[in-house]
């Protein structure tokens, strides 16, 4: 009888990944970034530990999406107080914060729990090339995207 093998503290090996969103697609960009988050890139992947690597993002503000959704897709965020719900278009969001716009497409698809919460904090984005994890020696993650795609 086999005995199935989990992957404990000690052989799990983190590493990690950068990756270039200059024209990439937000959503293909944020479900590869979460399937690598997760681990499922792995042969040990378990859905009840963490087994995934750590993604530093570069560029976020040269993220790109088809069709009109740069001006009609809203952003929400609320304050907690009555009348407090703020919308932002991708546009002007994109000009003002262009790291939350990746930050919330991969939420979205990570899980709604405490596991979820964590692998979130192992996900780092940056406006520009410039990014302080050098010493960690990321190695260079690419997306498969059509450059140019359907507009």
């Amino acid at each position: 009888m086999e005995k199935t093998i989990l992957p404990t503290p000690e052989t799990i090996d983190a590493k990690w990944y950068i990756v270039d969103a200059a024209d990439q697609r937000l959503g293909r960009l944020a479900t590869a970034i979460a399937m690598v988050l997760r681990g499922k890139n792995k042969p040990t992947f378990t859905p009840h530990i963490d087994t995934g690597d750590f993604v530093v993002v570069i560029n976020a503000e040269k993220i790109q999406v088809t069709g009109k959704k740069s001006t009609q897709k809203l952003y929400r965020r609320h304050s907690g107080r009555p009348g407090g719900m703020k919308t932002e278009t991708f546009a002007k969001l994109q000009v003002r914060i262009p790291e939350r716009i990746i930050e919330q497409a991969v939420k979205g698809m990570l899980p709604k729990n405490s596991m979820g919460r964590h692998l979130f904090t192992k996900m780092k984005v940056y406006a520009g090339t410039e990014h302080p994890h050098a010493a960690q020696q990321p190695e260079v993650l690419t997306i498969n995207t059509i450059p140019g795609g359907n507009k």
